[in-house]
């Protein structure tokens, strides 16, 4: 018998905010979180902007020795996750630990630490190399840390498929939950790659906007894009299920009721340019949550700012929806966000979560040149106050990753 899951609790750490509370705040006020890059000298490199989690000191969180012992993007981790278990009031002495899982996926994991070390390799030789390296740059790390902290002792991994992770985690997380195996899951992904060696990979990839405007450098679906800008931060939602989230009295933010995941099978780095895995993947969601294209309200999408995504992407949705892609409503947050590459749907995740909750479609901020190609309802600078009962995320990841989580507004 399959088993409801619910969303009980939520964490997160942004470019627009280190609650969730802000987070969403910033989303309504078409907040951008785009500026110049201070975490290195970047003076030459053709990228001058990214996203960057503000006025974030590790050492109001951690004690000196544990935050030196935590890459960043651990950090954002146990942090949104701190957050999250406050917001549960999950009583612990009551709680099964061994059925409470954690699984918080990155696209690159302790990339800082990478570099970090390899600069000491290179200049004191190996034997300098710090005996916390291996610990702080793997991407397990992350969910190991909220597990041990939270004390959850039942499945715990980190799913990676690049821009795609925690989508996937989510689902991933659903499922287990769904089909009997785990009652409790912190389920998101974290990132933080704004680093001399992520910045100048993505910018020679040719995927990140050199654009020097901090209003016009991540424009989802607009013409006149030309890349994403990198993010960092981190965001986590409890999944539970329904009865189990009942017996203890939980609030409900919404529930989660679709997956699809599928690989296009094609390229590297460029979706298929048919548009047919990331359909795919939404019509399995849409199967598996048992509604129909029509019953759709609105789609957060991946929305990265660059030509390819954003024109392919609208094909996808249209493959996937038929007519219906007329008359639903999508945005892109990566205007206010950046990109959180591994990180980036968990935060995707809630906003279409408190979309729900508080009936309010975010806009996509930015928008000025309509393009032809992206011309479906991207709810231009302005959000909408509407009572919308479906929504879903999608993730599209470098390999051909598609990943498609839906929520609805929960009801008894």
């Amino acid at each position: 018998m399959e088993r409801r899951v619910v969303v009980t609790a939520m964490g997160a750490i942004t470019p627009i905010g280190n609650t969730v509370n802000e987070f969403w705040e910033g989303i309504k006020e078409g907040k951008c979180g785009i500026d110049e890059i201070t975490l290195f000298d970047n003076s030459n490199f053709k990228a001058k902007l990214a996203a960057e989690v503000k006025n974030f000191n590790p050492e109001d969180y951690f004690d000196r020795k544990a935050a030196k012992r935590l890459d960043r993007f651990s950090q954002f981790a146990l942090v949104a996750s701190r957050e999250l278990m406050k917001d549960s009031n999950i009583d612990i002495s009551k709680t099964d630990m061994t059925r409470f899982g954690v699984l918080v996926s990155s696209g690159i994991g302790g990339i800082q630490t990478i570099e970090e070390n390899y600069q000491i390799y290179q200049a004191k030789g190996p034997d300098r190399i710090s005996p916390m390296f291996i610990p702080m740059s793997t991407i397990n790390m992350a969910a190991g840390n909220i597990s041990i902290e939270v004390g959850a002792k039942g499945e715990s991994f980190s799913l990676v498929t690049a821009c795609a992770s925690s989508t996937n985690t989510i689902g991933e997380a659903y499922r287990i939950i769904k089909h009997g195996y785990q009652d409790l899951i912190i389920a998101g992904g974290t990132e933080a790659c704004i680093t001399p060696l992520g910045v100048g990979g993505f910018t020679n990839i040719k995927a990140l906007s050199t654009c020097n405007d901090k209003k016009r450098a991540s424009i989802p679906f607009d013409k006149e894009r030309s890349g994403f800008i990198m993010g960092e931060g981190a965001g986590l939602i409890l999944l539970e299920e329904y009865e189990h989230a009942k017996k203890r009295n939980a609030k409900i933010y919404a529930e989660m009721c679709g997956y699809g995941a599928t690989s296009d099978a094609y390229h590297i780095t460029s979706p298929s340019s048919d548009g047919e895995g990331g359909s795919r993947a939404m019509i399995n969601a849409m199967n598996d949550a048992h509604i129909k294209p029509e019953e759709l309200d609105y789609i957060n999408t991946h929305g990265t700012s660059t030509h390819l995504n954003d024109k392919i992407e609208t094909q996808v949705i249209k493959k996937a929806l038929g007519e219906s892609a007329k008359k639903v409503m999508i945005s892109s947050t990566k205007g206010n966000t950046g990109h959180l590459l591994g990180a980036a749907g968990a935060i995707e995740a809630i906003a279409t979560i408190k979309a729900l909750q508080e009936g309010f479609v975010p806009p996509t901020i930015g928008y000025q040149v309509p393009d032809q190609e992206c011309d479906l309802d991207i709810v231009p600078n302005v959000g909408r106050n509407v009572d919308i009962k479906y929504a879903m995320s999608d993730s599209l990841g470098f390999g051909g990753h598609n990943g498609v989580i839906i929520f609805k507004k929960f009801q008894e």
